[in-house]
């Protein structure tokens, strides 16, 4: 009988491993080996096109991008975007879905209408908000500022403003990205059984304490995810820089993966890409490191 059972546990983890072999070998060749690799070279003097010969240079890669003021800059706007864009995009998405969560007819077009920007490439819809910033007063966004303050507006040029670049760039990521989140949120909604709902409406609980006491306990989990993939999202941010600003003015919107791309493939300096692509890593591993932390503790307080 022993020996039965062994076997059969033997046949499981044969057949789990079998399973989970096309996730493995595409984690170690996608994520562990390029880290690997990265890292490895963040420890070198490489630069393409250099007569030089290639050799381990330690920790100076680091010592070199964290002394330099656009590095430290990238870091900031990242951090200021995330802090920024987390909470506020995904207490909109929370408020849509809020919305959308409800048996009424055409429901399903609204979704979808919001769910639309999430499909379109970024590079389009970068395009497509030049033209909404564009400056002078006959620009879109000038135009609705001027109409809603009633003239009191002076038209700006928001993405050449190093006080308005950043802040232009974080409304249209939110614009894209918000109908993402609202589809997680809703689901999530949807899974909340509706026997907790009617037994805090026996209770005489009104709709904001069963909003607080109900909605959102049972999202916890929910909305740690969709902060989580969010954030890395913010630290990811690229596409918007590259196209509509180039890290400017002033670096006002340079990030650490515009820095770490305009290094390696601009400047050709590839070690030094590599350090900061690590930095990058290590940052988005901090934060899901944190995010696992708070399901634990959710977990142990059930």
């Amino acid at each position: 009988m022993a020996n039965q059972t062994t076997l059969t546990a033997q046949n499981d983890t044969r057949s789990a491993l079998g399973m989970a072999a096309p996730a493995l070998i595409g984690l170690f060749l996608f994520v562990a080996l390029p880290f690997t690799l990265a890292a490895i070279l963040s420890f070198t003097n490489l630069r393409l096109g250099s007569p030089l010969p290639t050799r381990f240079i330690g920790l100076e890669q680091y010592t070199r991008i964290f002394s330099e003021p656009s590095f430290r800059r990238a870091l900031l706007n990242n951090a200021i975007f995330a802090i920024v864009v987390v909470p506020l995009q995904t207490a909109i998405a929370l408020g849509l879905a809020l919305l959308l969560n409800r048996p009424l007819r055409g429901m399903a077009i609204f979704r979808t209408l919001f769910f639309m920007p999430v499909v379109f490439p970024m590079a389009l819809v970068s395009v497509i908000w030049i033209l909404i910033y564009a400056p002078g007063a006959n620009g879109m966004m000038n135009s609705f500022l001027d109409f809603i303050t009633f003239g009191l507006w002076e038209p700006r040029d928001f993405l050449r403003d190093p006080y308005l670049a950043l802040p232009a760039i974080m409304l249209l990521s939110m614009w894209q990205g918000v109908g993402f989140q609202m589809v997680i949120l809703l689901a999530g909604l949807q899974s909340i059984p509706s026997d907790l709902y009617q037994a805090a409406a026996i209770d005489g609980s009104n709709k904001w304490n069963q909003f607080r006491h109900v909605t959102l306990p049972q999202l916890r989990n929910t909305l740690i995810f969709v902060m989580l993939v969010t954030s890395i999202l913010s630290f990811r941010l690229y596409d918007q820089i590259e196209i509509m600003t180039d890290g400017g003015p002033l670096d006002a919107t340079t990030t650490v993966m515009y820095e770490a791309v305009s290094a390696a493939y601009q400047q050709q300096k590839m070690a030094k890409g590599a350090a900061m692509t690590v930095v990058f890593f290590l940052v988005v591993l901090m934060i899901t490191l944190i995010q696992r932390t708070l399901i634990k503790e959710e977990r142990a307080m059930d």
